[in-house]
């Protein structure tokens, strides 16, 4: 009895220290500074861990699971030391890790005696890489390049596209033949963002320090096998070890030489930390001078800092356009002018117009022969605006660069940013265009009513310029304004079926441009007009009351059409605010970001299929 409580106590007292050292930071790369990955051990099938940086979560972090889709290079000593049956052994043991590997893994396999070279080119399958190590023979020369193996597969890893990598290094010695030192084999895995797992098989010469210091300082770890019979056993414990590793990218805000605490929270593991120096001097990332408080380097500060910096380069471009509106010729021209002065805030509105045609006119001799440019012209006059399209333009540009700036500085995302660009850059034409389509829908509601009138001045006795003119007098905006521009137009010499085709051209609206077409050809070849203008009335209230009915016939489609569009969005939003741990993997993982794009996508046709059935042609 006494013995079985013993026995229990001392599997207590060996597990306990197990369960706390359950999650553990391996090691810290900050190599890539300001980029920075950590290599955090948890439990196998654990949720993805959560990274904190001085107590506060790191934002758009990358975690990648070793033992998922990876890429990963097995590097095999084939040195005169490993002749007869332990490079046998190696090899049979490698191809059982390899063939262990899943379907999606890229795998190399990298030799090495006196020099190091690839027995496959890299990014092959599992089978591929099996099949090449069967022709591993050993090396006819004396010497072991050690660290030019592992710089030659951190090289290669370095192309691949998987964000995971590993370098399984097998050796029996110590380097003896390597043109690259241990430092730059480091150095080469750490700009491949690959670990080093090294395998030593013990014997008389050998020594791990080098092995040990490889794993140690990139992320991996160390394992020894007694003989090479027992690689088998040491590869499935370092599958299962990769299975457990989580590599955790991301973007410090820490300055040069600022020691920083990182914690590795796993949910329903526990959690680790480890305090890390960054590299660079203290010194150098003090402030220099007593001008910009402490706070000044916090989150917020830099944000402070960012948009007051944005404000004063602004203010100083609006003063040198200001300084550069009276121009050379003015200033020749003006003493032969009159004194005449006018307001201070006459001169500073004068200023700020002549800064704005200074930029509308270089914006239009760039981009004035383009087709959209000169959509935007029209999208303007439709609205009946007071801009120029090179001013829209130029707004459009200043948006997209202010919000993509703050989207830069508060969310440090890519994808954010260029969401950022594109949403706000095309905001000021959003609304211009929203601007112009109420507008035209205004005036075909108007325009039937228009036609009446101008009809009933028909009947009256007076002429088509004076009938335009009642509607001038009588008529409500915009369709007073339009045709009291096409009366000035023919006063200044314009035909008036010229005006008119420019009327409709101006307002886009089909019901205008078919009482266009019909009054032309009336007017062309006689008749009573009068009586063409209440037909041309009746068939244009009608169009508008069928249009109004398939409106309210096809309400239930265009609805569900808006749910199912937005639907995703607003569960995304909502997931997002009540549970950030569970969508991380959907923002901050090559599939997640895979998955949001073919959504998208998705969303995009299928809106288009949804509008173009409850959409018609009248």
């Amino acid at each position: 009895m006494i013995r079985r409580v013993l026995l229990v106590a001392g599997i207590a007292l060996v597990m306990v220290p197990t369960s706390f050292a359950a999650v553990h930071i391996r090691a810290v790369d900050t190599g890539g500074f300001p980029a920075v990955r950590a290599t955090v051990v948890a439990p196998v099938g654990s949720a993805t861990p959560r990274l904190h940086e001085d107590g506060r979560p790191v934002a758009g972090y990358s975690a990648v699971n070793l033992g998922r889709a990876k890429a990963i290079v097995v590097a095999l000593d084939r040195s005169q030391s490993m002749r007869g049956r332990p490079l046998a052994s190696a090899v049979k043991a490698a191809q059982a890790f390899i063939a262990a590997a899943g379907a999606h893994d890229h795998v190399g396999v990298v030799g090495f005696g006196r020099s190091a070279f690839g027995l496959t080119g890299f990014s092959v399958s599992p089978g591929d890489a099996r099949a090449a190590l069967d022709g591993l023979t050993v090396d006819t020369h004396s010497g072991t390049a050690l660290y030019d193996a592992v710089a030659l597969a951190a090289n290669r890893l370095a192309h691949d596209d998987r964000p995971g990598r590993a370098i399984v290094v097998v050796t029996d010695g110590r380097d003896v033949s390597s043109t690259h030192t241990i430092d730059q084999a480091i150095a080469a895995a750490h700009a491949a963002h690959a670990a080093v797992y090294t395998i030593g098989i013990g014997g008389p010469s050998f020594t791990p320090d080098a092995l040990r210091r490889l794993a140690g300082e990139t992320g991996g770890s160390y394992h020894q096998a007694t003989t090479a019979a027992k690689l088998g056993a040491v590869y499935s414990t370092l599958a299962a070890e990769l299975a457990r590793t989580w590599q955790l990218s991301y973007v410090t805000s820490a300055r040069p030489g600022e020691a920083v605490r990182l914690d590795a929270i796993v949910p329903g593991a526990g959690s680790a930390h480890t305090s890390v120096t960054t590299p660079g001097s203290e010194a150098a990332a003090s402030p220099p001078t007593g001008l910009i408080p402490g706070i000044g380097y916090s989150a917020a500060g830099t944000l402070a800092v960012g948009l007051v910096s944005g404000l004063l380069v602004l203010l100083a471009s609006c003063f040198w356009f200001a300084a550069q509106r009276g121009g050379k010729l003015r200033a020749r021209i003006e003493p032969h002018l009159s004194r005449i002065e006018g307001s201070g805030k006459l001169r500073r509105a004068q200023g700020r117009a002549a800064a704005r045609a200074q930029v509308a006119d270089g914006v239009e001799r760039m981009f004035g022969g383009l087709r959209q440019f000169k959509k935007l012209q029209v999208m303007i006059d439709r609205a009946d605006l007071p801009l120029r399209p090179g001013e829209l333009t130029a707004m459009c540009a200043g948006s997209a660069l202010f919000f993509g700036l703050v989207a830069a500085v508060t969310v440090a995302s890519p994808i954010a940013i260029l969401c950022a660009f594109g949403i706000f850059g095309y905001l000021p034409i959003g609304y211009i265009s929203f601007v112009a389509r109420r507008r035209i829908r205004k005036f075909d509601t108007q325009l039937p009513d228009l036609l009446i009138t101008i009809a009933a001045s028909l009947k009256a006795g007076h002429s088509f310029r004076q009938g335009i003119q009642s509607v001038v007098d009588e008529g409500a905006e915009p369709a007073a304004q339009e045709f009291r521009r096409v009366l000035t137009e023919t006063q200044l010499g314009k035909p008036m079926d010229d005006a008119l085709a420019d009327l409709g051209a101006r307002i886009g609206s089909k019901n205008l441009t078919f009482v266009i077409s019909a009054v032309t050809i009336q007017r062309q070849i006689g008749g009573s007009l009068a009586g063409l203008f209440d037909m041309v009335a009746d068939t244009v209230r009608q169009r508008q009351q069928f249009i109004r009915k398939v409106k309210g016939l096809t309400a239930m489609g265009r609805m569900s059409a808006y749910v199912l569009i937005g639907l995703p969005f607003f569960m995304g939003a909502m997931m997002s605010v009540m549970n950030p741990s569970y969508m991380a993997p959907l923002y901050h993982s090559g599939s997640g970001q895979k998955m949001l794009v073919g959504g998208v996508v998705m969303i995009i046709v299928g809106s288009a299929m949804l509008k173009k059935i409850v959409s018609f042609k009248g």
